[in-house]
């Protein structure tokens, strides 16, 4: 699993800042949902408004959980390598320059934003 965590959320604005998708942005809308029609990713991937509400350290990372009986979602903050069970359920797209080298590839175009917990199989 990748250990790419939040670069302490740099250049995220405040929720209450960030420009929430609209008009405006139908042509590129349009442009991701053919790029990921066109790999098969349709009902894999979407968008996300990133923005912060908080800062987030280097060695930290968000992990979601849930409670389905409640119909609720929980984001924490925990250290990395503490936390247990987790996949990568968001990321962020990097500039060029700002590429980390994993053990998948040379280089990602991508940071790991939140992770979240799976379920134990008895729980499902």
């Amino acid at each position: 699993m990748p250990t790419q965590t939040s670069r302490a959320s740099h250049n995220l604005p405040r929720f209450e800042d960030a420009e929430p998708l609209g008009s405006q942005d139908a042509e590129f809308a349009r442009d991701i949902k053919a790029v990921l029609e066109k790999h098969g990713n349709l009902d894999r991937f979407g968008l996300v408004l990133l923005h912060d509400h908080f800062s987030v350290g280097g060695d930290e990372v968000l992990v979601e959980t849930n409670d389905p009986q409640a119909r609720t979602l929980h984001v924490e903050v925990e250290k990395k390598g503490e936390t247990k069970h987790a996949q990568p359920s968001q990321w962020r797209f990097v500039a060029d320059s700002e590429e980390t080298p994993t053990a998948q590839s040379d280089s990602t175009p991508y940071e790991v934003q939140m992770l979240c917990l799976t379920l134990a199989c008895e729980d499902r």
